[in-house]
């Protein structure tokens, strides 16, 4: 039998304290923020790490970026719960809105830019099977919506260098979200 995990507030929010299972609503769980990039939950912690799958949902702002262009050594995928984005993916741009899935096999060029009048709300999942190599690729579509490096880096830290960094805690603002905190 697997025990339930216990949960403890940590300053992002609810997150488990040790293995086992769990549950948690999303709007009380540990959240990240970062004022170019919006939101973030991590559905996971230090204590619970998830082995094989990791999963977030992002809230974009319109034309904020969700990360830096890259490509990794495993498995992604995202479905889109609510507003509209720019896929930004092999060099290419495809406009998505609520309900849109996309499927990134390894090593497949992507990142995500928030498009519309709200915020767009994406859960993000990816496999951990291989050793985690992400590339940060230099691309001309990545650069013009503010989401490129100017030259390839395997280096997160040197990709991310101009942003600033994550902090803890729930998003700013719950304003144009798909569901209301105070509910």
């Amino acid at each position: 039998m697997v025990p339930e995990a216990p949960m403890e507030k940590s300053p992002a929010g609810m997150v488990a304290a040790g293995p086992g299972w769990f549950t948690v609503n999303v709007r009380d769980a540990a959240w990240m923020r970062n004022e170019d990039m919006g939101d973030a939950c991590v559905i996971e912690g230090d204590k619970a790490p998830f082995d094989q799958i990791g999963y977030t949902i992002g809230v974009l702002q319109p034309g904020r970026p969700s990360g830096m262009y890259h490509r990794e050594s495993n498995q992604e995928d995202f479905l889109v719960l609510a507003g509209k984005c720019i896929l930004l993916i092999e060099g290419e741009e495809r406009r998505l809105q609520a309900w849109d899935f996309v499927h990134c096999p390894p090593g497949t060029e992507h990142i995500f830019v928030g498009a519309g009048a709200g915020p767009c709300v994406i859960f993000m999942t990816g496999a951990r099977t291989n050793a985690r190599n992400t590339i940060y690729e230099r691309s001309d579509v990545a650069l013009r919506h503010g989401a490129g490096v100017e030259r390839a880096t395997s280096e997160s830290r040197e990709a991310y260098a101009p942003f600033p960094k994550w902090q803890e805690g729930p998003p700013a603002s719950w304003d144009g979200l798909p569901w209301d905190p105070r509910d």
